[in-house]
């Protein structure tokens, strides 16, 4: 099985052009991103003919037809697979499951795999309620961002082993941002003093791709998705960024493919 990296564009600096670019020169498989306004899709879509360039698109939503509409414009530009930020925290079980089912069938009109994210804010933005929908509805898929999680759960989610199992089992899409037990990501992930949130984010990640690897899949996605200031940490007074955005990401997505290099999967 192949690991595709895929760059994230959220935090890059520059238009289209330059943020494309670096991304291929740089060896990615691909890059990640909401799908471009009306004024500038011919030419994103161009840079991905360009640069030969596989596109993961991320829509944003709170209500089905606003999930339906976005899903509509991502799948004019054949995206590899579609990252969603699916419903809310604060809607009723009925209310979230109804727009659960409307997204399924959204997924099976486009054929485009939908990994709906494990975020903050949204609907499966704990271990728990993730569980409870993925066991009501069969066919959704995640993408796995468990910085989330250890975040909400101020913990290394010791206490979630049989959710976590679940989620593993139905992950699709990666998102590679290391996170500890009082926020979403570190300030480095290659700092000596996270060097157990790494170990344990590596360790999910295996099993995720070792999974995939089991069923037969040619190939999986990955995208390290530090972000900017906001996320990433910064000076007190200053606001400078305590690290350099893309040397992080770099660092990530290097480390990932040392490690699935040995895994042997």
């Amino acid at each position: 099985m192949e690991l595709k990296q895929f760059k994230a564009l959220w935090g890059m600096e520059g238009t289209y052009a330059e943020q494309v670019a670096r991304a291929s020169e740089a060896g990615y498989a691909g890059v990640e991103a909401p799908a471009p306004a009306a004024a500038q899709a011919e030419e994103f879509a161009a840079l991905l003919d360009k640069y030969r360039l596989g596109y993961i698109a991320q829509v944003f939503a709170d209500g089905a037809a606003d999930f339906g509409e976005q899903v509509k414009a991502a799948a004019g530009f054949k995206p590899l697979k579609i990252v969603s930020h699916s419903a809310r925290d604060c809607m009723t079980e009925a209310e979230q499951d109804r727009f659960f089912a409307a997204a399924l069938e959204t997924e099976a009109r486009y054929g485009i795999p939908i990994g709906h994210e494990t975020h903050r804010h949204r609907a499966m933005f704990t271990p728990w309620t993730t569980a409870r929908l993925l066991n009501k509805f069969p066919e959704l898929r995640i993408t796995a961002d468990f910085s989330h999680w250890t975040n909400v759960c101020e913990s290394h989610l010791d206490d979630q082993k049989e959710n976590l199992a679940i989620a593993i089992a139905r992950a699709i899409h990666i998102h590679g941002r290391i996170g500890y037990p009082e926020g979403p990501q570190v300030p480095h992930p290659g700092a000596p003093e996270y060097r157990s949130e790494l170990e344990l984010f590596l360790g999910w990640w295996k099993d995720i791709l070792a999974r995939q690897a089991a069923e037969g899949a040619a190939f999986a996605t990955f995208s390290s998705e530090f972000g900017p200031p906001g996320y990433m940490h910064t000076l007190p007074f200053t606001q400078a960024p305590v690290a350099d955005l893309w040397e992080v990401n770099r660092w990530m997505s290097d480390r990932m493919q040392e490690r699935f290099a040995s895994w042997k999967l």
